[in-house]
């Protein structure tokens, strides 16, 4: 038992027109014996996670870690999740504002920074049938994956909801030369308050916190994909100095960036290196949009 736990992350491509609506389809195997296996998120895009065997515990920001639900869903994150997980096999499925606005009725704010039973909450319908899917026994890995991917095809014909502003709005959140409201604005051609209802609708949070939320990220994974920096040397532009870097980190993460480093990542590590080491025959055009969330808040 001395080799456990054991973590391996398996990635699957979905046709090309699921592909603006989700972040990745993946299935992450926890071989931990009778121990329970600890990791914390960043803040993301919404998320759906289908689990085989005993669901995970945990909780979005400071509080005790509860019970969660063998389909477990979520809106958009602002701040660390903290959850643990034993022997078992996890389907993830993020969905991106594109996807929210397309297959969810109920504004991405409502959702924000909580997590819900995804089976019997009404904006999650659309997905429900994917828990049978990976409960089915007998049916390979990728028959699963091809049967989820099946599925949400048959779900596709929902009418696009404002995806070619939701798509401009996101590509300028990740621009690293973009760091203040006004320019969202100019850019998009809205108002303060219809941007702030916009982003808010769709995305989760005010265009503030979205900026500063990016920006958070882009820090967090360019050190996370090289193990070889310093936080110094990964900091995002837009940071003044190390000083509020380190306040932006306590206030998403709960931590400093020493405490977290200090901390193992057992569950996130193998999510990024097999993406890393499969981005080369699974990324699109652009290299990021098929990667998890982590990894596509950095840009060269």
């Amino acid at each position: 038992m001395a080799d456990l736990p054991r973590i391996g992350v398996h990635f699957f491509r979905l046709s090309e027109a699921l592909q603006p609506y989700f972040t990745a389809l993946y299935l992450t195997v926890v071989e931990a014996g009778d121990e329970l296996v600890t990791d914390w998120l960043h803040p993301e895009w919404a998320t759906m996670r289908f689990t085989e065997g005993p669901p995970p515990v945990a909780s979005i920001g400071p509080g005790e870690m509860v019970p969660q639900w063998p389909f477990v869903a979520g809106g958009p994150t602002s701040m660390a999740t903290h959850f643990s997980v034993g022997t078992s096999r996890v389907w993830g499925l993020g969905l991106q504002p594109a996807g929210w606005a397309k297959f969810i009725d109920t504004p991405a704010d409502a959702l924000a920074n909580i997590t819900v039973d995804g089976s019997t909450h009404p904006a999650f319908a659309p997905f429900a049938g994917i828990l049978p899917i990976v409960l089915e026994a007998g049916a390979s890995d990728a028959e699963k994956a091809a049967m989820i991917d099946a599925h949400l095809l048959r779900q596709a014909d929902r009418p696009a909801v404002r995806e070619a502003e939701i798509a401009a709005c996101q590509e300028l959140l990740r621009d690293p030369a973009i760091g203040e409201v006004s320019v969202l604005q100019d850019r998009l051609g809205m108002s303060a308050k219809s941007l702030e209802r916009f982003c808010c609708r769709y995305f989760g949070f005010t265009p503030k916190l979205l900026l500063r939320r990016q920006r958070f990220n882009r820090s967090l994974a360019q050190y996370l994909l090289d193990p070889a920096l310093k936080w110094i040397d990964a900091l995002d532009a837009q940071y003044h100095d190390q000083a509020q870097f380190v306040r932006e980190f306590r206030a998403f993460m709960g931590m400093t960036p020493s405490e977290y480093a200090a901390l193992p990542h057992p569950i996130l590590d193998p999510i990024i290196r097999q993406r890393m080491a499969d981005a080369g025959a699974l990324a699109d055009k652009d290299g990021a949009s098929d990667l998890p969330t982590i990894a596509r808040y950095r840009r060269a």
